[in-house]
């Protein structure tokens, strides 16, 4: 009995070492609760077994803290321990392996039909010519007239008066008067000056898409022969007293676009008339016919017949002259242009009075770099014709001509020109002048008559000139632009010097709007001094000049402006022309009103 009797225990023992395994497991699996009613549950199937086996208490202490023996059996005590082998572990992911394989070859072929195009473009829409044409006026936008004076005052007693103002309809005719005036009296003896101007313009569009331009105008200027030397002698105003007044007018026509035949011409004819307060009167009549035919998008035929006629007459006895200088020539060109190559191949018959010349007209122009530099040459020759109101214009203090020369111009030339970006742009040349019957100034060497200035003609000039220019404007915000002009001047065969002219020439520009009220202007002039002629028939050379002109124009009111003007800002007291001392700074100051 005492076998059978440890055999129970050894199997009650086992299925609760069992239980209590299980227990552990559902413990790892659920809360504190769900572990305590496992255990109430294995402590009551182990009680209904104990039930069933009839095992003591003292019994069962003795299967849980001990090793069971007996009298009878003598061999080592049995242990039975049980560890769980499970362990958490991910499942492993499903890869796909991709096994690179040659393709099946088809043996097959497919019949491939293939519609090749016409190699032929037609284009709707042909490309023509861009040429400058007159602004159109878009009828949705009111025409306003405009008009305007300005005022002013300075010292020097200088008084500044400005009108002008336009109308018409905007579209068909448009018409501007324009006035001027403007005086000044310097701190030496006779050294006034005035100048007074109106000008009418005139633009009219015809139906038959031709324009038609017509000028009138009226120009007075008036000065003193101040440079007189010594300062001892006595004049009176009289004496001394240089005005030249000019009446003309001028008429074209123009065609807006080339007509049926693709010609365009730009007739014009101008009359003027120019006297002085010394009884000398000049006549002038100019008439111009340029007619121009193209022949494709390359070929192009520009000719041109130019008449210009004046006389000019003093009536003062005993030495009245009658002066007259005709000037007549035709230039026929062939103009040849691609879009980087444009050459012009012509000449000039020219009737100078009694002499005939055959000009050269041949000029060229290469494009390269997307046409942002341009390689140009040429061989011009042409005819400056010298009249008393181009003299008097370059020098007012000359007296009546005895003679009139026109100066014979033949230029070779070589350079380049081109842009740098949007806003930036250069040109420079280098040419070889060859001038005969050139004009000079030359001081009168009588006593008492030094003041005044003769022109003389000199034979055979030479010279090499260099010629420079930059710009650069900003549309109408800011703009700026600057020359020079070198001239060496290399044979004469009369005149030991290149009396008047200037060898060294350098202008610049500014405008700058500062503000949407406020406009900036300013004017620099610098020449190397002229050379002149003295008494004793010597040279002598002007010094240096610098001339600065700044101004200023600012908004107060809708439609009143405030200018400040300062000429000959560094107050130099240079010479232009031989004895003849500029005046010092100028302030002048005033308003501008708009209607």
């Amino acid at each position: 009995m005492n076998k059978v009797t440890n055999i129970l225990l050894l199997i009650v023992a086992f299925m609760l070492t069992y239980g209590t395994v299980n227990a552990q497991k559902k413990k790892k699996k659920s809360s504190k609760a769900s572990s305590t009613k496992t255990q109430a549950a294995s402590k009551k199937k182990a009680s209904s077994k104990k039930s069933k086996a009839t095992v003591s208490n003292e019994q069962l202490a003795a299967i849980n803290f001990k090793p069971i023996t007996t009298a009878s059996d003598t061999t080592a005590p049995k242990e039975v321990t049980i560890t769980s082998s499970f362990k958490p572990s991910l499942r492993n992911a499903a890869k796909v392996n991709f096994t690179a394989a040659t393709p099946i070859i088809d043996t097959n072929k497919l019949p491939l039909t293939y519609n090749i195009p016409s190699s032929n473009l037609f284009f709707s829409y042909q490309p023509v010519a861009i040429k400058p044409v007159a602004l159109y006026v878009d009828t949705t936008v009111e025409w306003k007239n405009d008009a305007y004076v300005k005022l002013g005052f300075g010292n020097f007693s200088s008084p500044y008066a400005e009108a002008a103002i336009a109308f018409g309809d905007g579209k068909q005719t448009l018409f501007s008067l324009h006035g001027e005036h403007t005086s000044s009296k310097g701190k030496l003896a006779f050294q006034d000056f005035s100048k007074t101007g109106i000008d009418f313009l005139a633009n009219i569009t015809t139906k038959g898409n031709n324009e038609i331009a017509a000028k009138a105008y009226w120009d007075n200027s008036s000065q003193y022969r101040y440079g007189y030397q010594p300062s001892t002698l006595i004049f009176t105003k009289d004496d001394l007293r240089q005005a030249f007044n000019t009446v003309g007018i001028e008429l074209g026509l123009q065609n807006k676009e080339p007509n049926n035949f693709g010609i365009t011409y730009h007739p014009q004819i101008k009359a003027s008339t120019f006297f002085d307060n010394r009884d000398g009167n000049e006549v002038s009549l100019l008439a111009k016919l340029p007619i121009n035919k193209s022949f494709g998008r390359f070929l192009a035929l520009d000719v041109a017949a130019t008449a210009d006629i004046s006389t000019f007459k003093r009536q003062l006895v005993p030495n009245a002259v009658t002066i007259n200088n005709n000037l007549f020539y035709v230039n026929p060109t062939i103009q040849f242009k691609t879009p980087n190559l444009k050459f012009n191949i012509g000449i000039q018959p020219t009737w100078d009075n009694q002499s005939f010349w055959l000009l050269p007209n041949i000029t060229a122009e290469a494009k390269i770099n997307e046409e942002k530099f341009v390689v140009q040459a040429g061989w011009r020759g042409y005819v400056n014709k010298n009249t008393y109101q181009s003299l008097a214009g370059i020098n007012p203090y000359i007296t009546q001509p005895t003679s009139l020369l026109n100066t014979k111009m033949s230029e070779q030339y070589a350079g380049f020109k081109g842009s740098a970006g949007k806003h930036f742009t250069y040109n420079a040349r280098i040419s070889f002048l060859n001038m005969d019957n050139a004009a000079l100034y030359v001081n009168d060497t009588t006593s008492a008559k030094t003041q005044e200035f003769k022109t003389v003609f000199e034979p055979v000039l030479k010279a090499i000139k260099l010629h420079g220019e930059i710009g650069y404007t900003d549309q109408e915000k800011f703009s700026f632009i600057a020359s020079a002009n070198y001239t060496q001047f290399t044979k004469l065969n009369t005149y030991d010097k290149a009396y008047g002219l200037l060898p060294l020439e350098i202008n610049g520009a500014l405008r700058w709007k500062v503000f949407k009220d406020l406009l900036v202007k300013a004017d620099v002039f610098f020449w190397d001094g002229s050379s002149y002629q003295m008494q004793d028939l010597k040279s002598g050379k002007l010094s240096p000049a610098v001339d600065a002109n700044i101004g200023a124009e600012f908004t107060v009111m809708p439609k009143l402006n405030v200018w400040l003007q300062l000429n000959n800002a560094f107050n130099n007291k240079y010479q232009r022309w031989n004895q003849y001392e500029a005046l010092g700074l100028q302030v002048l100051g005033g308003v501008v009103y708009h209607f």
